[in-house]
């Protein structure tokens, strides 16, 4: 299946310290490129993978599940724990959930945990019926594209694909479960204004897992990555991964 342009992974190899980003559920890895980028150019192996069925089309992702999305990113993880001293986890919305995921699965094995806006509770009604829709109705209108900043576009389905939206509960209800397993320095970057997740996602985080940062952000909507508050994003988590890295960066 042809890829859209733009929606191709990303890859750095440079010192011992490595970050693993994770996309968002419909998007790409062109959400997070910029970020990818940032951290590369500071010296860190960068690993971008694109998620099965992310960046064709709609009607392929309905033949995933957050399983397959999942052990790609565990299998990008293995590469970097393999290559690098020391590895940290990020990720945006869906993608902050399956970073939260691998840091309860992995334990001491990754050093800390960066996620913007993240989405790890069933809190939208439609995806609530979404079991019962994905026999009659193969989609619904997407929720891409939720960022503040003019002639910004976020690179992802237009459509929401309802087979795979389906398997979302069995991934939060999971990842909730387990959050006391992250132990982990975690910081949290929660748009104010977000049109995708609500701030019910935060607020389990908040309460469970007590060493959490939460910093606001103020001039973003949900896929702040692009939006008005990126820089602050990856300055943020650059000064985070220097603070908690045992081992200096390439650059420093």
């Amino acid at each position: 299946m042809p890829l859209m342009p733009g929606a191709e992974p990303y890859h750095h190899e440079a010192g011992q310290i490595g970050v693993l980003l994770c996309h968002g559920f419909t998007g790409t890895p062109q959400s997070l490129r910029p970020w990818a980028e940032f951290l590369a150019g500071h010296g860190l192996s960068v690993s971008l993978p694109r998620q099965p069925g992310h960046g064709t089309t709609w009607q392929e992702m309905n033949h995933t599940r957050w399983e397959d999305w999942y052990a790609e990113v565990e299998k990008a993880f293995e590469d970097l724990q393999g290559r690098c001293a020391e590895v940290f986890v990020a990720g945006l919305s869906l993608g902050g959930c399956l970073a939260l995921r691998l840091a309860e699965v992995h334990g001491e094995a990754i050093k800390g945990v960066v996620v913007v806006n993240p989405s790890i509770a069933n809190d939208v009604p439609l995806l609530r019926l979404a079991p019962l829709l994905k026999w009659f109705l193969p989609s619904v209108p997407g929720v891409a594209n939720d960022v503040k900043k003019p002639g910004v576009t976020e690179l992802a389905y237009p459509r929401t694909p309802v087979k795979a939206a389906a398997s979302l509960p069995g991934l939060w209800s999971l990842v909730q479960a387990d959050l006391a397993r992250v132990t982990q320095p975690l910081l949290v970057f929660h748009s104010i204004d977000d049109h995708v997740v609500k701030p019910t996602s935060v607020a389990i985080i908040r309460q469970k897992v007590p060493q959490a940062t939460i910093e606001e952000l103020t001039d973003s909507y949900h896929v702040a990555t692009l939006d008005n508050d990126a820089d602050r994003i990856f300055a943020g988590s650059l000064g985070f991964i220097r603070t908690h890295a045992s081992v200096p960066l390439q650059r420093d």
